[in-house]
Order: C-alpha cells, then structure tokens, then sequence
C-alpha cells in the first residue's frame, strides 16, 4: 500500500531518510515541483567510504496517491560506478521480464549486464530499499 497521499506527504518521507538511516552521512535531495501534481526528485545521499547514491526520480500524483513514473539510481564509489537501476523497458530481454522494466546494471560491462530488480515498484517508496542495499554494500 502507497503511503503517500500527497506530494507534501513525499517530501517529508525524502526529508527526513537520514534520521531513519544512521548510515547516511549527508543529503543533496531536493523535491522540486513541476506543476500541482508532478515533481522531480533528484540529489545524492552520501554515505562513507566514499559511496554515494545518486537519484533521479519523476514523480506524479494520481488519483490521490504518489507514483513514480520513472527513475535512475545510480551507486558511486569514489569516481567509479558500481551499480545503476533504471526503469527503461527491455522486453528483448527474457531474463528482465520478472521484474520488467525494473532492472539492475552490474559489471562486468556494465552497461550491458542486466539483471532482474525484484522489490523495485512504481507506487512504493525505492528509496528503503536502496539504503539497505548500500548498507549491506558498505558491510561487504
């Protein structure tokens, strides 16, 4: 179930992540409104050792809930990167259609490399389960 009835109800959840995760060290994310029912999300939550995660997300409110109409998310370690998500379409690709068009770019060559991204949705938060993923990354 979306728990996001409003764009205001967004912004308080994305404004207040880093209280919710003690590995977050800091945050560039910004809401910025492109209209009474559409937003963009974009900024970074960095984390230590130099890893950072970079987000883009368009957002809309329909029919009185938050959806996520399209996003990438992008972890940096140092100047590399060494993962991305990004919700283009592949249906080409057999392996993807699970999760479709949910998927995970991983190396070796990146950007060819796809695989599944179960969890991944367009009417709940990514967010969560994002932190959790670098924090188990941090872990390794």
């Amino acid at each position: 179930m979306n728990p996001f009835q409003s764009l205001r109800d967004y912004e308080t959840f994305v404004y207040s992540l880093a209280e919710k995760y003690p590995a977050i060290l800091s945050s560039t994310l910004t809401v910025i409104h492109r209209g009474r029912h559409r937003a963009e999300l974009v900024g970074e939550l960095r984390f230590s050792r130099e890893v950072r995660l970079s987000v883009q997300e368009y957002i809309s409110l329909d029919t009185e809930r938050v959806v996520i109409e399209g996003y990438s998310y992008e972890v940096w370690h140092g100047g590399e990167k060494a993962y991305w998500y990004d919700s283009q379409p592949h249906p080409h690709i057999p392996e993807l259609k699970i999760t479709d068009p949910h998927h995970k770019h991983v190396p070796p060559d990146i950007k060819h490399n796809r695989i599944p991204a179960p969890g991944f949705s367009f009417t709940e938060p990514n967010l969560p389960l994002l932190v959790t993923e670098v924090e188990r990354y941090l872990a390794s």
